[in-house]
């Protein structure tokens, strides 16, 4: 998955579309992501104890990974993720637009 957590994301497709977040929460094996303040669902909860009264929550929800861009730090433009291996080995991730390093 070319997209981790702390990554700074635009949406590009759904309800959210347009919006920018910053990745939360990556899920590899599921293929998706949780993103601050995006996608956001209600959730009804229950009482726990006697005299409690039950409530209903919001919380972001996973969303799929192919419906973002990341957006670069360098020229602030929603981009794809390329990578590049270095001289020691190393692969990191580059803009496709600038081709500085993520």
């Amino acid at each position: 998955m070319r997209i981790k957590k702390g990554d700074k994301v635009l949406v590009i497709s759904g309800k959210d579309k347009g919006k920018t977040g910053k990745v939360s929460k990556a899920l590899p094996s599921f293929g998706k992501i949780v993103i601050e303040g995006i996608n956001i669902k209600k959730k009804h909860t229950r009482p726990k104890k006697e005299g409690e009264k039950g409530q209903v929550v919001q919380m972001p929800s996973p969303f799929n990974v192919s419906n973002v861009k990341l957006v670069c730090d360098k020229c602030s433009k929603a981009t794809r993720v390329g990578f590049k291996v270095l001289a020691e080995g190393k692969k990191t991730r580059i803009c496709k637009k600038c081709k500085a390093e993520l």
